[in-house]
């Protein structure tokens, strides 16, 4: 890859911050705009980006070639709204945003003729959040998704590719807005929204006192950020409403083998279960 190109990411949280990192160990020169003035300062001292501004100038976003945008969906729309006219012709923007399809046609449209959108989802991140907790290690064989559109050439296609590889994420998928969407509402929202439901459904103090690693691996990302996941939720209302009811349907089946005794049915879930999970182990 090119490294004289430089990159600003615009959101310095977690994976924001994760992204400069990993972008600055591999030599481009990173910028990065964030209000929180302490977290660009923090950003400054720990070499993690080589400049940054608290505030947004046209004068210092039009140096840059590729732009990563790290915040919420719909503050993310708002910002390309108010300052699109300020990318230099050329520009490639990319994104971290979990949904797709109520965000990246939307972002599209609002761009100036020369400036392509393409949309990318790292499936990476902690329970924790923040720049100080930001590291490069976190997409080391991770997933990484990309949802071009009819929009994008295919050139742009393949430098996010090549991009993420040179990050060190692992297995690379390219698919469109819409199925992106109906998978990560499988595969992450309606894990969350089951973590959620377990530590909400029994209230007690003395819980803990008893729990083994299973409950705890389990519910590890009921620790959640609430304004985050609550946009995306319902960003992707149809397509996570309906995987919740296949859920539902699938518990009250295995709460009917229960209730009724039967413990083949039981047994033949847990084989498949079984089966099912095998697939999702990490190779070496």
């Amino acid at each position: 890859m090119n490294t004289n190109k430089k990159v600003l990411i615009v959101g310095l949280g977690l994976i924001g911050g994760s992204y400069a990192t990993r972008l600055t160990e591999l030599g481009y020169e990173v910028g990065a705009i964030d209000l929180n003035p302490q977290s660009i300062e923090y950003a400054l001292n720990k070499g993690i980006i080589a400049h940054g501004n608290s505030q947004v100038e046209k004068d210092y976003i039009a140096q840059f070639d590729l732009i990563v945008f790290a915040l919420y969906p719909k503050t993310f729309i708002k910002w390309i709204e108010q300052y699109s006219r300020y990318f230099k012709k050329g520009a490639i923007l990319t994104d971290v945003t979990g949904v797709k399809s109520t965000v990246v046609y939307k972002v599209q449209e609002l761009l100036p003729k020369g400036v392509e959108f393409i949309g990318a989802h790292p499936m990476a991140g902690t329970e924790n959040s923040g720049v100080s907790n930001s590291t490069s290690k976190i997409f080391n064989g991770a997933n990484f998704i990309i949802t071009p559109t009819e929009r994008n050439q295919k050139e742009t296609v393949e430098f996010c590719s090549q991009l993420a590889k040179e990050m060190g994420f692992g297995k690379i998928s390219v698919i469109s807005p819409k199925v992106h969407d109906e998978i990560i509402g499988f595969l992450s929202q309606l894990a969350h929204c089951i973590a959620i439901s377990l530590m909400c459904c029994k209230q007690s103090e003395e819980l803990s006192y008893y729990s083994g690693d299973s409950f705890r691996d389990l519910t590890r990302i009921a620790k959640i950020n609430d304004k985050m996941w609550s946009e995306l939720f319902l960003l992707n209302k149809t397509a996570l409403v309906e995987q919740i009811d296949k859920f539902t349907k699938t518990l009250n089946q295995l709460r009917e083998y229960i209730e009724l005794g039967d413990e083949e049915g039981m047994r033949e879930m847990m084989r498949t279960s079984t089966q099912n999970r095998i697939k999702f182990d990490k190779k070496d």
